[in-house]
């Protein structure tokens, strides 16, 4: 029944500690080792989670950035989706993210932040991804997929407004937690990014397992013809989807648990 199972990582496969519980990984291979294809559907840079999936020890489609950039399970890029340089240089100048407000770019040499924050780091101790700081307000805006902004949630809902203020409808703005808003380009999503990588594959929707916990997932979620809400999902996407099952919360491995029940593996 279940070809292809795609998952959110923060707050849904990885545990509280951002990192991936052998658990997890063991339930993984299992499943794999039955023929089931997976997806890894994330805001994270690629450069990231090609770590978290050979943490896993399984071939993995990779879905990065939301969905601006998805890789085969081979590393070849067969999707990619930049944000306008204009775009990118109006968000990024000031008076657009508010004083205490971390801004990023994503690009596919690396990560790029207006000034230091060693606090971030431990999120990225499985690939050892770092940071390179830059005036980013001086950047070209070329090449730039992601822009991410790291504060205080009442903080960036301002931010969140003035974006809409300068882009419209031009580009894709989610919150993928609380403290973190991110800006793809207009057309972008984890769902979209999931229905290229099944028509690719030959698999139909209704064949498909999806997890998520956070206002990122929604088009995953709704992508997908067996959609799971995780125990921990933000308030926001329980809201906008109100009929979806709810499984255990994500620490340490309640993803792991439903799957076993699901395949009915042996523990």
């Amino acid at each position: 029944m279940y070809r292809f199972i795609a998952s959110d990582l923060d707050g849904t496969l990885l545990d509280k500690a951002h990192r991936v519980h052998e658990h997890t990984a063991r339930t993984l291979r299992e499943i794999a080792g039955l023929g089931v294809r997976f997806a890894l559907a994330t805001g994270r840079h690629y450069l990231d989670v090609r770590g978290i999936r050979q943490s896993l020890g399984i071939d993995a489609h990779l879905i990065t950035a939301n969905g601006a950039r998805v890789h085969d399970p081979d590393d070849r890029l067969i999707f990619q989706a930049d944000l306008p340089p204009d775009a990118v240089r109006a968000i990024a100048a000031p008076g657009v993210a508010t004083p205490d407000c971390l801004t990023n770019f994503y690009l596919d040499e690396g990560w790029l932040i207006d000034r230091p924050a060693p606090q971030l780091l431990h999120v990225h101790k499985d690939s050892g991804m770092t940071y390179r700081v830059a005036d980013l307000s001086t950047h070209s805006g070329l090449g730039v997929y992601k822009v991410l902004y790291i504060g205080r949630h009442d903080e960036l809902l301002e931010v969140e407004r003035r974006l809409h203020e300068r882009l419209g409808d031009g580009a894709y703005i989610t919150f993928s937690a609380d403290d973190c808003l991110e800006v793809m380009a207009r057309g972008v999503s984890k769902g979209h990014a999931l229905q290229l990588v099944l028509d690719r594959l030959g698999i139909d929707a209704k064949a498909c397992l999806a997890f998520g916990d956070g206002q990122n997932d929604i088009e995953l979620l709704r992508a997908a013809g067996h959609p799971r809400l995780m125990g921990n999902a933000h308030r926001r996407l329980v809201e906008e989807l109100p009929d979806l099952p709810q499984i255990g919360h994500h620490h340490p491995h309640g993803l792991a648990n439903h799957l076993r029940e699901l395949f009915r593996l042996s523990e």
